[in-house]
C-alpha cells in the first residue's frame, strides 16, 4: 500500500481509505508512478510544466495539456479530449515530472501538440462513464458469442467504453491475419455504438487482465512494468536454469520477464570463467569440463578415459593450466589443483516462519507387518470379550438356578421297624 489512510485500524483490521478502488494520494494504483519532485519548488521566473499524464483503464495512459490552468492534483478525476467526444480519466502525474516520463517514453515535448484537458469530471459525467463501465462485462460475453458464430480465429480479451459511451475499443489477440468487416457491422447493429477493434500481443493481454504469478505476487507487467524487453532462452542457459517450459513461461505462455532481471550480472560472472568446451591437457591425459558453479566458482573436470571421477577445481587454478596450456606446457595431473570443499553442518534451511509440512493432514501408510500385528490384536480382544461373556453368563445362571429353585423341607428318615 502507498498511502497512510490504508494502514491497520483498530483490533488489526484493515482502515481502508473508504475509495472504492481510487485511492486518493495514487499509491495504490496500477502503474502507479511516486512522484519524488512533488516537495521540490521550482526555480526563480520558471513556469510549471503544463502537461498531466492521465491513466484509463487497466494502465492504458496518455498526456494531456492544461490550456485553462486548472487547478489539478494526482487522483483527480477530468475529462479530456477524444475522437470523437470526450473521455474520462485520472490524473496520475503532474508538474515536471511528467516532462521526464515524456524523455523516458521518447515522445516528443511539444505541449501544443497535445490533447486538451477540457474540465474536471462533473457528477453527471462520472455517472455515465459509470454506466458504460457496468455494460462491459454483458457486451464481452456477447461479443465472444458472436464471433464464435462467425467462426473467427480470435480472442476477445477486452472491452474499453469511452467516458461518454459514444465508442467502444475491442481488444483481440490472434495468431493470423482476421478478416472482422463483418464482425463490426454485427457490433454495431448489437451494441448501437461506434465500433474500434486493436490488436495487441499476448503480453499486453496478460498486463491489461492482470494475475498471480508463481511467485505468489501480483504480475510484474500489471503492476509496475511499462516496457517488455525480448527475452531469450539463453537467458534461462546463462542462469544454468532447466529448460522447462512450463516452468519458464508466465502466464501469457511467453518466457517469463523476471528471467532478464539478473541476467546482468550472471554475464558479468561468467566473464571470469573459461569456455565449458576448453580441453586441459595434462599427463594423464585431456580433461574436459562436466559442471560449473557460478555462485562458488568452481568448476568440475574429468578424464576422457575416467569420466566416472570428477574433479573438483576453482576458477583461478583452471585459467592457470589453460595459461599454460597455451605456452605448449602440461600440468602433471588435475589432483595438484584440486579444491577441497568444506561441507559445513548448518541446515540450509530452517523453519523460522512455523511452516508446516504439505503432507500433515495425509494419514501414514502401515506397513504390511503393522497390519498383521493390529488384525491378531483385535482378533484377541475378540476372543477375550467372548471368553469374559460366557463365564459372566455361567455364573448368573448358576447364581439364578440355586436362588429360583424351592427350599424343600427336609425329610426324616423313615423307621423299618
Amino acid at each position: 500500500m502507498g498511502c497512510t489512510s490504508c494502514a491497520t485500524g483498530a483490533n488489526g483490521q484493515p482502515k481502508g481509505c473508504k475509495n472504492n478502488g481510487t485511492c486518493g494520494t495514487d499509491g495504490c494504483n496500477k502503474l502507479t508512478v511516486f512522484d519524488w519532485l512533488s516537495n521540490m519548488s521550482l526555480p526563480g521566473n520558471q513556469e510549471p510544466f503544463s502537461a498531466v499524464e492521465v491513466r484509463f483503464k487497466n494502465g492504458r495512459k496518455h498526456f494531456y495539456q492544461n490550456p485553462d490552468k486548472l487547478s489539478l492534483s494526482i487522483g483527480d478525476t477530468v475529462a479530456t479530449e477524444a475522437s470523437p467526444g470526450h473521455d474520462i480519466g485520472m490524473v496520475t502525474l503532474t508538474g515536471e515530472l511528467v516532462r521526464v516520463q515524456m524523455k523516458k517514453k521518447k515522445e516528443p515535448i511539444n505541449i501544443e501538440a497535445l490533447p486538451k484537458i477540457y474540465r474536471k469530471a462533473t457528477q453527471k459525467d462520472i455517472d455515465v462513464w459509470q454506466k458504460c463501465r457496468d455494460r462491459e462485462a454483458d457486451i464481452q460475453k456477447r461479443s465472444r458469442e458472436i464471433a464464435i458464430r462467425l467462426g473467427l480465429k480470435m480472442k476477445l480479451s477486452d472491452i474499453e467504453f469511452q467516458g461518454d459511451g459514444s465508442k467502444a475499443i475491442f481488444y483481440y489477440t490472434a495468431d493470423e491475419r482476421v478478416d472482422f468487416r463483418q464482425l463490426i457491422k454485427e457490433f454495431a447493429r448489437t451494441f448501437n455504438t461506434r465500433i474500434e477493434m486493436k490488436q495487441i500481443g499476448l503480453r499486453q493481454e496478460a498486463a491489461r487482465l492482470g494475475g498471480i504469478g508463481s511467485c505468489g505476487r501480483e504480475l510484474c507487467c500489471s503492476t509496475w512494468l511499462t516496457d517488455f524487453r525480448s527475452v531469450n532462452t539463453s537467458a534461462a542457459r546463462y542462469q544454468q536454469l532447466s529448460l522447462n517450459p512450463q516452468k519458464l513461461a508466465g502466464q501469457c505462455g511467453k518466457l517469463k520477464c523476471c528471467l532478464n532481471y539478473e541476467l546482468d550480472t550472471y554475464l558479468e560472472a561468467l566473464e571470469e570463467f573459461p569456455k565449458t568446451d576448453v580441453k586441459l591437457k595434462t599427463e594423464k591425459g585431456n580433461a574436459y569440463c562436466q559442471k560449473t558453479d557460478i555462485f562458488k566458482g568452481l568448476m568440475w573436470f574429468v578424464y576422457e578415459k575416467d569420466g566416472m571421477n570428477w574433479h573438483t577445481l576453482k576458477v583461478e587454478k583452471v585459467n592457470e593450466i589453460i595459461a599454460l596450456n597455451k605456452k605448449g606446457k602440461t600440468v602433471a595431473s588435475l589432483e595438484e589443483f584440486i579444491e577441497d570443499v568444506s561441507v559445513s553442518n548448518e541446515k540450509l534451511f530452517s523453519d523460522a516462519v512455523g511452516q508446516d509440512s504439505l503432507t500433515r493432514f495425509d494419514k501414514p501408510k502401515r506397513s504390511k507387518s503393522s497390519r498383521r500385528k493390529k488384525s491378531k490384536r483385535s482378533r484377541n480382544k475378540q476372543g477375550n470379550k467372548s471368553n469374559t461373556k460366557n463365564t459372566a453368563k455361567k455364573s448368573s445362571n448358576s447364581k439364578g438356578g440355586n436362588s429360583n429353585k424351592k427350599r424343600r423341607p427336609k425329610q426324616k428318615p423313615k423307621n423299618n421297624a
